[in-house]
């Protein structure tokens, strides 16, 4: 048995690759983006009543590693990227079918036009992840405060020192009006590291880059923390 399912919306995110996604939404303040609904689904009787729900849960397709496959092990970057665990015991993108599912804070909706527009809160899903599904979040089912996380119980730190060049703060003040957070929003994310966890310690003085909104941020990582370098304007 087979099944087929068609994109209902794409997400718009800051994040324009996978390499620096938060690892859970709403680590990040400035994090949010927008899911468009397609045709058909552009229809705002489709959200009639959805308004008054608070978090939506989103399904969608891992679309930028489906290729990779799925593997019986992985290594969660929070046991240090050394430790296998069984797929299944994990979130990991390499699963049998390449569907994940994300909780999100609905911030609000826009219809007009032939656009139904929901506004998300902070988000961990790529710019052009494909939905499948909208659910709503239901807290006095799967609200459990004394539900067990194995290893994942508390939320990551997000302890890494984060500075800026003189150039790098030149470079965010240029684009001040557009992005009035911009220098905030990358510390957050630089904060919680994003590194493979499996590489953290090696090649020191290595310089990363990663594409958020539209910048490409540029950073070096030392004993004291992380520098960002440059934030360039595509």
């Amino acid at each position: 048995m087979s099944f087929t399912f068609q994109p209902i919306g794409t997400i718009h995110s800051p994040w324009k690759e996978k390499f620096a996604v938060p690892r859970q939404p709403g680590l990040i303040q400035d994090g949010g983006g927008e899911l468009r609904l397609l045709s058909p689904y552009n229809q705002p009787e489709a959200v009639r009543g959805l308004e008054a729900f608070s978090h939506l849960w989103l399904l969608f397709v891992f679309h930028q590693t489906m290729a990779g496959g799925w593997r019986p092990t992985v290594r969660p970057p929070r046991l240090g990227g050394n430790a296998r665990m069984g797929v299944f015991a994990t979130r990991s993108t390499f699963r049998p079918n390449p569907i994940g599912m994300s909780l999100v804070e609905l911030k609000g909706i826009r219809t007009g036009k032939g656009e139904v527009v929901l506004e998300l809160g902070s988000l961990d899903l790529v710019d052009g992840t494909p939905i499948v599904d909208i659910k709503p979040y239901l807290p006095f089912a799967e609200s459990i405060p004394a539900a067990r996380a194995g290893f994942a119980q508390e939320a990551p730190e997000a302890s890494m020192p984060v500075a800026f060049s003189p150039q790098a703060v030149q470079q965010i003040a240029q684009h001040g009006a557009r992005y009035p957070h911009l220098q905030r929003f990358i510390a957050e994310v630089l904060a919680q590291d994003p590194r493979p966890a499996y590489r953290k310690g090696e090649e020191p003085e290595r310089e990363y880059a990663a594409w958020l909104l539209d910048f490409n941020v540029r950073w070096r990582v030392d004993v004291s923390g992380t520098l960002v370098t440059a934030v360039e304007h595509r």
